[in-house]
């Protein structure tokens, strides 16, 4: 999507316009040429076509605009880099939801609106489905990862099946003798075998081609796979390899591989019918769009397809699958439908021993990008049926008759039937769909979920394979929709299998379910008209609301030092604390001797937001994003903003991982920051292969701060938008929706936390804190999906300031009062209930009301460690006498989880405390950490990193 703006400013502000008579009716019809153009340049990305790649690359600024006529080349003008200011005016006018929502609202088939019709979607290159059988369809997703949707008798379950990590992103599976085999994204062949505990794995399948039907197509022995089809028989798989040649596997045990060549002059691009007219006969397409047909039998064995000459409209078709229908207009004839890169359906017919092209046209206003081929017998008597898929993620079925001769084209408007697409979302543009069952046809859509198109009563998320009706479909009967779940996309919660989520347990039927405690637990509080918060709502289906549209969020002065003061570096052993004057101190335990190292720069500090593999990334007062890391024997400084595409922040993160989980380093690791003008920027840092990229943000609003990053679904960043809603992200779709919010319900534009109970488990909750200093919790579980729940405060003289967290086992919820007291939010059994752990002075903890709210007298339970007790009342006496700067309550600065049972916070003179777990579930007061910058006195060690 962001690269089609910056090609549509350039020519449609110069008014120059470059279209074929097929796209014609595509293009968007209502830009209005200007009779006085003017550039108004509003990004500083821009695309030129490559006539040697034959691809759109970017071109670097300053850029000449040069017209040429008959090598006379004249410069109409150039294109600048963007200054910062003109980059910020365009930022605070042009959000995402205009992009979007610039072209829309155009008149589909039979007078229906459909609302951003002709907004492009962008291509999914890694995604594809296949049907394995009855009971199996496998799927490979955008983020390159593969599962099988599978019916274990009960219910649908999802088995993962994903390439080793060394192998890459997967692309396609496919199944041939009983084997089943995956191509990746970097033209590798693997296949499933089983290993001696009889579990699954992939081992690496090389083509060896022995033999040659010409003298130039010899082999290297890497042969780089592109795509690969089955034949029509099931016996066999054509291949198209990254050097344009057709390769066949005909049979596995032992593996025969043919290469067949390539088309004298051209490549094989795209496998458009492998062996359906004849066993022999394979129909490729080649990149520049010209059909040739591979007959082995015949001399020679290619033969090209070509239009006659002076057709009206652009001809070149798209390297993709086609669907080839037998008997279509008599009982030995052949149709081949096939797509042109203007987004038009073509038919190639064999009719009495005779080849014709015959243009079927498209649908007003809509541009076609994949054919799904559906078995015949659903359809009635009189036609035949396609399914193809729009580039605005419309799915549009073509009938044609049956017999109809030269008639068809005079039926060709009213052969269109408009199927749209689920509600609030987008069908995948250019991936075909695969039929299930007869009425029933799978498609991948575009946030990454599924979505099945069936008939009524047949089909949908709890239905399985269905016995086959032989009865015919009555033209009259409409298909509906129904969304499914997938893994692609984990913060739609996709249900897993258990424990390691194998492949075995899925297919015994074990899912992430709700146990006793949380079924109880959710019985007793789930409200009415829960259900309609399990809807999601994408950007294009939402309302825009003008007036509200980027309601500005003042960001406080102290916002980074109140929610970025700490960071963990190494669990129980080094963290990081940024004063409130700029400097930067670790706190490490070195031979079991606590001290301070400061860490200098040159430029003021204002806080951590995050570490990564032993960096530390960390935001000045310029709002430069600066990584601290060891480089040799030393410590460097590298400043990130100053990367390419780099941004100035003033938030990231929250946690860094889930407590006690280890971190796992994938080549998509990545940091998530906020950006002073609000939007959310993605950081990679796997590989040390460091990238910027601008995520922007969601409609109507710009991000305040991230609430979670991964550690509640992976590949998900949830974000709180300035007008306090609550929004997601997805890293693999680059999608963003909004969830499901009461409009009385505004949240706090803080950070907020994640908890589960398990990383094995999909069930936890989003913690955050209403505007009015209450917390709000956001639960989901597989029986009921979302939830929003409000747990308020513990007394009503007290509302909680900074951020909520940490949190611990998935019960123990750590907040901070207005009155300077800490309080846990925990779950016991199936009730959720409060504690007031106030903060760490003895003479406070005794004569303070510290019993838990709901307890009878006499059973308070104190916050405080006896050893802690003994050496610190002693200590405070003398400091209350000497120094009247302490206080011991604590700040509103975000608290830190230090280890699994130890949680840092910040005393309001200055001072650190730690609370302890001990027993599994009672927190103490262990010790207070003097600090350098503490006007309250204490002693530390201090020293100077190097």
């Amino acid at each position: 999507m962001s690269t089609l703006y910056p090609i549509f400013s350039i020519f449609l502000s110069l008014t120059l316009y470059v279209v074929s008579s097929d796209s014609a009716s595509w293009c968007p019809q209502h830009f209005v040429p200007q009779t006085n153009p003017q550039f108004e340049q509003k990004t500083d990305r821009f695309w030129g076509f490559e006539e040697k790649s034959n691809s759109w690359v970017e071109v670097e600024l300053p850029f000449d605009l040069v017209s040429c006529i008959n090598d006379n080349c004249t410069k109409l003008g150039s294109i600048d880099p963007m200054t910062k200011k003109t980059e910020e005016h365009i930022e605070g006018e042009f959000g995402v939801s205009e992009q979007r929502e610039s072209l829309k609202n155009k008149d589909g088939d039979g007078g229906a609106v459909e609302k951003n019709s002709d907004v492009v979607l962008p291509l999914r290159k890694r995604v594809s489905l296949i049907k394995m059988s009855e009971t199996s369809i496998w799927v490979t997703g955008e983020s390159g990862s593969i599962y099988e949707r599978f019916w274990n008798g009960v219910q649908w379950v999802i088995a993962p099946h994903d390439l080793p990590l060394s192998a890459g992103h997967a692309i396609s599976v496919l199944i041939v003798s009983r084997t089943i085999l995956a191509l990746s994204e970097v033209g590798t062949l693997y296949q499933m075998q089983l290993s001696e505990n009889s579990q699954p794995i992939w081992v690496e399948f090389t083509p060896t081609p022995n033999h040659s039907t010409s003298k130039e197509t010899e082999q290297n022995s890497a042969t780089q796979l592109k795509s690969g089809v089955i034949s029509n028989d099931g016996k066999s798989v054509y291949f198209c390899t990254r050097d344009g040649f057709l390769l066949e596997l005909d049979g596995v045990e032992p593996p025969r591989w043919v290469n067949h060549g390539k088309p004298p002059g051209a490549n094989v691009a795209a496998i458009a019918d492998a062996a359906t007219t004849r066993p022999e006969v394979v129909f490729t397409i080649s990149s520049i769009g010209d059909l040739y047909e591979y007959d082995r039998s015949s001399k020679p064995s290619w033969k090209k397809h070509i239009w006659r000459e002076g057709s009206p409209q652009d001809t070149s078709l798209v390297p993709l699958m086609g669907c080839t229908l037998l008997g279509l207009t008599g009982a030995h004839s052949i149709s081949i439908f096939l797509l042109t890169k203007g987004g038009n359906l073509v038919e190639r017919r064999l009719h009495q021993r005779k080849w014709k092209w015959i243009i079927q046209g498209s649908p007003k206003n809509h541009h076609l990008t994949s054919i799904t081929p559906v078995s015949q017998e659903e359809l009635n008597e009189k036609s035949y049926s396609l399914f193809l898929t729009t580039a605005s993620g419309t799915v549009f079925e073509y009938r044609t008759s049956k017999h109809s001769g030269t008639t068809q084209e005079n039926q060709i408007l009213e052969n269109w039937v408009n199927h749209m697409h689920p509600p609030h979302a987008k069908v995948a543009r250019g991936i075909a769909g695969v039929q299930f069952q007869v009425g029933r046809i799978i498609f991948p859509l575009d946030d990454g979920r599924l979505a099945e198109l069936h008939l009524p009563g047949v089909g949908g998320e709890s239905s399985g394979p269905t016995p086959q009706v032989n009865t015919r479909r009555k033209a009259s009967l409409k298909y509906v929709w129904s969304i499914l779940d997938a893994p692609e996309t984990e913060g739609w919660n996709a249900e897993y299998c258990a424990e390691e989520r194998g492949p075995w347990n899925c297919i015994l039927g074990i899912k992430d379910e709700p146990n006793d405690a949380e079924s109880s637990r959710l019985t007793a509080r789930r409200g009415k008209g829960s259900k309609a918060q399990l809807n999601y709502f994408s950007v294009s289906a939402l309302v825009s609301n003008p007036a509200k549209s980027f309601e500005e969020f003042r960001i406080p002065d102290n916002w980074i030092n109140m929610n970025f003061h700490l960071r963990v570096m190494h669990g129980g052993r080094s963290f990081f604390l940024i004063t409130d004057g700029g400097l930067t101190f670790e706190y490490l335990n070195t031979e079991n001797v606590w001290l301070w190292l400061r860490h200098e720069h040159s430029t003021v500090m204002k806080g951590a937001l995050g570490n990564y593999n032993g960096s530390l990334f960390l935001v000045d007062e310029h709002g430069s994003l600066l990584m601290r890391e060891r480089s040799s024997n030393e410590l460097a400084w590298i400043n990130c903003t100053a990367m390419r595409k780099g941004r100035q922040v003033i938030g990231g993160p929250p946690w860094d991982g889930m407590p006690g989980k280890p971190l796992k380093v994938t080549p998509e690791d990545a940091l998530f920051f906020v950006s002073k003008n609000g939007r959310l920027l993605q950081f990679t840092v796997a590989l040390r292969k460091f990238k910027w990229k601008d995520c922007r943000y969601p409609p109507n609003t710009k991000v305040a701060s991230i609430v979670d990053q991964e550690v509640f679904r992976e590949n998900i960043v949830f974000v709180i938008g300035r007008n306090g809603r609550l929004y997601q992200y997805n890293k693999v779709t680059e999608l963003w929706h909004e969830h499901y919010q009461s409009q009385h319900l505004v949240l706090s534009r803080l950070p907020g936390t994640a908890m589960r109970p398990s990383s094995l488990s999909l069930t936890g909750s989003l913690f955050m804190l209403s505007e009015d200093g209450g917390l709000v919790e956001y639960h989901w579980n597989s029986m009921d999906g979302w939830n929003w729940v409000e747990h308020g405060t513990p007394y009503k003289t007290v509302t909680f300031v900074g951020s909520p967290g940490p949190c611990f086992g998935g019960n123990h919820l750590f907040l901070i009062g207005s009155d300077g007291k800490v309080y846990i939010r925990y779950l016991d059994d199936t009730t959720w209930k409060w504690k007031n752990c106030g903060f760490p002075h003895i003479q406070n903890m005794v004569v303070e009301d510290q019993r838990q709210v709901g307890a009878k007298p006499g059973k308070e339970e104190i916050c405080i460690d006896e050893v802690f007790a003994a050496n610190s009342e002693e200590i405070e006496e003398k400091l209350n006498d000497i120094n009247k700067d302490c206080d011991p309550k604590v700040a509103s600065t975000r608290p830190i989880p230090f280890a699994e049972d130890s949680v840092i916070l910040k005393l309001r003179d200055g001072r650190l405390a730690e609370i302890r777990r001990i027993e599994d579930k009672h927190w103490v007061w262990s010790r207070t950490i003097g600090t350098p910058t503490s006007l309250c006195i204490a002693g530390y060690w201090t020293a100077l990193a190097s």
